[in-house]
């Protein structure tokens, strides 16, 4: 049917840079990490059919809602934003933990802005166990993968960095 609906959209004059805006929600939104190279699949639509205007402008686009029409599909960028925003909402009072701050004065570095920040670049693995989050917040996970699509082996690289972190312990 998605091909089906697309043509009735642009047949009966919807704009097809409308269509080409909800094709990209749609990739960022329903197919999401699931298959990560949706939304460059429906950007590209978007900005070639934009550049090519109609009548053929209906190519890239149906290309892109069949890509997405038969993609894995994940929510789980909307619900880890979702829940993110909840916390900043009920947290918005939290100080920024002090090893974040930029120390960009001597007065900053007097505060100690900076200190103690690992780079993770610097450890092993490129891991670091370092809290990010308002005090009030730690442990808080707002990202749980789907086991759809490239989502599976996102979960997998999670659950290693975990063992590796308590490993470390």
């Amino acid at each position: 049917g998605t091909v089906y609906w697309l043509a009735r959209m642009l047949e009966a004059g919807e704009d097809p840079l409308f269509v080409a805006r909800r094709i990209v929600i749609l990739a960022a939104e329903d197919v999401g990490l699931a298959d990560p190279q949706a939304l460059s699949v429906a950007v590209a639509a978007q900005q070639a059919a934009h550049f090519v205007g109609m009548p053929e402008g209906y190519l890239p686009l149906a290309e892109a809602a069949l890509y997405l029409a038969t993609a894995p599909k994940s929510n789980s960028a909307l619900r880890a934003y979702a829940a993110a925003r909840a916390d900043v909402r009920e947290t918005l009072a939290e100080p920024v933990p002090l090893h974040l701050r930029n120390a960009v004065t001597g007065l900053d570095r007097t505060m100690r802005f900076g200190a103690g920040y690992l780079y993770a670049h610097d450890q092993p693995e490129a891991l670091v166990e370092q809290q990010h989050l308002p005090d009030g917040l730690a442990g808080h996970r707002y990202y749980e993968p789907s086991e759809q699509g490239t989502e599976r082996a996102i979960a997998e690289r999670l659950e290693a960095i975990r063992a590796e972190i308590a490993r470390r312990g």
